[in-house]
């Protein structure tokens, strides 16, 4: 059975924008995956942070049984999402162990450094995972498998500059986007907190307009996420595409983007 791994930075971030590709999968035969690094002990202004690390926790893992997913617990905290040797062998750990045909991450740039930082993250703990001399914590052996990355769409689908971004890939969720949004309405403590730090009046209607969004850059999908395939350089075969072949019909190539890099062809 292939596996695919979700690696994010945040509580609900998997929910935002990648649990619906994570849900086709999962109905495609795939086992899957769902990891965020931190615990999300920032996310309060009502809380402290040990109370609103275990209110997380909680609203994580009953999110991951949503998607049936199966659930890694975090191992950093917010804001400490570092792209060091001390993250780096802890996540290795966890691919190796895993042996993921697929990774979905964040985007290399995004509006906050904590997703910025997991998806390098995740990038070289992949590239890592077959090195036998790089100790991952706890030790696990290496392996050939071979992974293909996909990053998904920043938030507010712009980079950091506020630059309009297009994805390369589009997946079609509207099928499952009933229990993308079931999985993302368990964070129920972000209602508040997203409504304070950062004006989404409603963080479920985020969800829903930003999914529109995609679908209607796809000009084919009413609900999508968008993806883009890492190099496969150092990581997979230069034509693996497992999620073009997993999804099929779900899957649908922007040809402008296409036609202006050596990613993909129909």
């Amino acid at each position: 059975m292939p596996i695919a791994i979700a690696i994010a930075a945040h509580p609900d971030d998997i929910e935002f924008r990648m649990a619906g590709t994570l849900l086709l999968l999962k109905q495609a035969g795939w086992e899957t995956h769902y990891l965020n690094l931190s615990s999300g002990n920032c996310g309060s202004v009502k809380l402290n942070s040990t109370e609103t690390a275990r209110r997380r926790r909680a609203e994580a893992q009953h999110a991951a049984k949503i998607l049936r997913a199966h659930w890694h617990p975090p191992f950093c905290r917010d804001l400490e999402i570092f792209y060091d040797l001390k993250h780096l062998r802890r996540l290795a750990a966890i691919v190796r162990e895993v042996k993921p045909a697929v990774v979905l991450t964040h985007p290399p740039e995004d509006y906050m450094e904590d997703h910025t930082n997991t998806g390098r993250l995740a990038v070289t703990a992949v590239f890592a995972h077959g090195m036998p001399n790089f100790h991952s914590i706890p030790p696990r052996a290496a392996n050939d498998v071979a992974i293909t990355i996909y990053h998904a769409t920043p938030h507010g689908l712009c980079d950091s500059l506020r630059r309009a971004v297009t994805p390369g890939l589009f997946v079609n969720t509207t099928s499952v986007h009933a229990t993308k949004l079931a999985a993302l309405a368990a964070h129920t403590s972000q209602q508040n907190w997203l409504d304070v730090s950062q004006g989404m009046n409603s963080y479920l209607q985020a969800m829903e307009d930003e999914s529109l969004a995609v679908g209607k850059l796809s000009r084919r999908f009413v609900h999508a996420e968008g993806w883009w395939r890492h190099s496969h350089m150092g990581f997979c075969g230069a034509e693996a595409d497992p999620l073009r072949t997993a999804l099929k019909k779900n899957c649908f190539i922007n040809q402008a983007f296409a036609r202006s890099t050596t990613g993909w062809s129909d």
